[in-house]
């Protein structure tokens, strides 16, 4: 494995005002195993060492110290933590074209996150979203918003909180602000999704009108990001993160075809390009995990938001309360196939 641009070491900055940019997050595993599954075998094998060389990696991802078991009837398979930063910089933060530095703590926070299970024998893809407003213990710093997390210790706080929390161990985890985002989604030609009611965000001053819609860049930043307006505010989010994240996949998939290799080859470079991943995935790791989900189709990918008991206004702040054990149940489910 070589190493296009590692993250340097986390360091304290001053907190700047929050903006309300929603980043949707790339599954790292999900997208480069889709966007590789029609290459075939000897090009796969290239591709993924090409390619791999390409995804920048972040040093030092995992907390020191104790981490939980997995569950003795675990299925094998492997758990992703992925998080969208609100970079609050126009230069990319994240991936092998990062110019700035502003992702160190205190710079920014995560904006979207997602517990991704790439289950073993069979068992399909799981993923988990876990609303930025979820009020959870943060190790050292009493209760917080969980997207506070990455802001006072970077990844290792973040997987932190949320192995304890959620109870599991997360193998992987891996990045993507802003600028990658609207950077992927402009290299796969847009994302068709169909908004379901009309809608105004007053925050972005922007209305929506119901139907299909084609959304690039900007566009796409603008719908994923969208919270007033929606009756269930943040949880509706959710529901378009899934829903694009959804499409976004199956663009790759068009995209990637040996008939169109310069095709092939834009999209593959904006999907590593964009992407930082913690330093224990080897490019090895990721031919494994192209190989293991060539078979993957639509259906065997499902989608849930973290159960939820009730909202709150602790601190001045408007939060989301939610239901630990019927989490821990569930993911629980999932890490050992007993999932419905």
């Amino acid at each position: 494995m070589s190493a296009r641009q590692p993250w340097p070491r986390w360091g304290p900055l001053p907190r700047s005002p929050r903006r309300h940019r929603l980043r949707v997050l790339v599954v790292l595993g999900m997208v480069a195993a889709l966007a590789l599954f029609g290459l075939g075998a000897g090009a796969l094998r290239w591709g993924t060492d090409h390619y791999g060389d390409q995804v920048a990696r972040i040093p030092d991802a995992f907390p020191a110290g104790p981490r939980p078991p997995r569950p003795a009837a675990h299925d094998g398979g492997r758990t992703f933590l992925l998080a969208g930063l609100d970079s609050r910089s126009e230069r990319h933060t994240t991936g092998s074209d990062a110019t700035a530095r502003l992702w160190t703590y205190g710079a920014q926070r995560s904006d979207a996150l997602m517990l991704v299970h790439l289950g073993g024998e069979g068992h399909g893809v799981h993923v988990l979203s876990i609303p930025r407003d979820s009020w959870v213990p943060v190790p050292g710093h009493g209760s917080a918003k969980i997207n506070a997390a990455f802001s006072w210790g970077g990844p290792p706080l973040m997987i932190r909180t949320v192995e304890r929390f959620a109870g599991t161990r997360v193998d992987h985890f891996g990045v993507i602000d802003w600028n990658g985002f609207k950077a992927l989604t402009d290299a796969v030609g847009g994302v068709t999704v169909t908004v379901h009611e009309d809608s105004y965000d007053a925050a972005r001053h922007r209305r929506w009108t119901a139907g299909p819609h084609v959304l690039r860049g900007a566009d796409a930043l603008a719908y994923v990001g969208q919270r007033y307006g929606l009756p269930r505010g943040d949880l509706d989010r959710i529901t378009r993160q899934q829903q694009f994240l959804r499409g976004l996949i199956g663009r790759i998939r068009d995209r990637v075809d040996l008939t169109d290799p310069l095709g092939t080859a834009r999209t593959l470079d904006a999907v590593t390009r964009t992407l930082s991943v913690d330093d224990r995935m080897s490019n090895s790791d990721l031919r494994d995990l192209v190989f293991g989900l060539r078979d993957l189709d639509a259906s065997d990918v499902h989608f849930a938001t973290a159960p939820v008991l009730r909202s709150e206004t602790i601190g001045g702040q408007s939060v989301l309360v939610l239901d630990r054990a019927k989490l821990r149940a569930r993911w629980h489910a999932v890490e050992t196939g007993a999932v419905d």
